[in-house]
């Protein structure tokens, strides 16, 4: 087990609220190191190729997941900075990713085709594996607002080999505003918003000193233009995805609650279908209620599967 440094109460006191019995075992799983979780990239090999290619390396792969065959986890021990530097990494036949952070993209099913925006899009795990379900057609729109964050989004979507993506650098909200006024509309949306990271204090232990609950409620409401923004892009009986690494009610519930109360029925919560364990969405927090639902969506816990948390929502456009 590996030291880790000490929470704040106050995140103390709102996990155990969210987790009553199961906090003792989540507090066990900050301890342990996180899988070393890698995604093969479909568009430039097979995962069978992928997997003989790292055996023979020596590497012992697992693919916990039967009909997701490219979720791959490497099980031994690696030298510190072997997965970012082997030559597969480099050609692009993998990406290092966390397995929470490839859901929300399967949720989403991109089909070969489709019109696709990636509203916060870099580092890219997520626009290359959009690209890579769809097979490299169709197009994707890859918005990043950062131009620091978008070198790093052009250089993962090259390495990957993704030839179906348009990268634009604009505020979410306004590139959203933007489309409506040209009447753009999308087949599919990810709305992976900027969140105060709780859920990734395995993978980033920074996230334990930088928690702030002012983050929190300043993060909501821009998660809530980000969201509002999108669905007003969206074809008829398209969907989005709503994904954040975070378990903070404000930035996942309280934003889900705030488009249903703004669209009313012109929107639907989707059911979610994942390969893990996934636990309702909650309809109460502190004084609040939220709609009832928000128990469709899909809240993932660390002790739950041995990842980072996530929460993800699907949303159709009914009208």
């Amino acid at each position: 087990m590996r030291k880790i440094p000490e929470l704040k109460p106050l995140f103390i006191e709102r996990i155990q609220l969210l987790l009553k019995d199961d906090f003792s075992e989540y507090l066990k799983i900050l301890e342990k190191e996180p899988l070393k979780s890698i995604r093969c990239n479909t568009l430039k090999i097979s995962p069978d190729k992928l997997v003989k290619k790292l055996e023979e390396k020596n590497w012992k792969i697992k693919q916990p997941f039967e009909n997701f065959p490219e979720i791959m986890v490497v099980e031994n021990e690696l030298e510190p900075g072997e997965l970012g530097r082997s030559l597969e990494h480099m050609l692009g036949y993998y990406y290092v990713q966390e397995i929470a952070s490839m859901l929300p993209i399967l949720a989403l099913n991109p089909k070969p085709g489709e019109f696709v925006l990636d509203l916060c899009a870099s580092p890219g795990s997520k626009t290359t594996q959009i690209s890579a379900m769809m097979k490299n057609s169709g197009t994707i729109i890859a918005n990043e607002l950062n131009l620091g964050r978008i070198k790093i989004l052009a250089s993962n979507t090259e390495r990957c080999g993704v030839t179906n993506a348009i990268l634009t650098k604009k505020d979410g909200f306004f590139l959203c505003k933007k489309f409506l006024t040209e009447n753009i509309t999308f087949d599919k949306i990810l709305v992976d918003a900027p969140c105060s990271g709780e859920g990734t204090l395995r993978s980033t232990p920074k996230t334990y000193k930088m928690w702030n609950i002012n983050t929190i409620k300043k993060l909501s409401g821009i998660q809530k233009n980000l969201l509002m923004s999108a669905i007003e892009i969206l074809k008829p009986n398209g969907e989005i995805v709503y994904s954040t690494c975070t378990h903070a009610p404000e930035e996942n519930e309280e934003v889900l609650d705030f488009v249903l109360k703004k669209f009313g029925n012109d929107i639907q919560i989707e059911s979610i279908n994942l390969p893990v364990k996934c636990r309702q969405g909650i309809t109460k927090w502190e004084d609040k209620t939220y709609d009832k639902n928000a128990v469709k969506s899909c809240r993932i816990y660390p002790q739950d599967n041995d990842t980072e948390g996530f929460f993800i929502a699907k949303i159709r456009k009914v009208k």
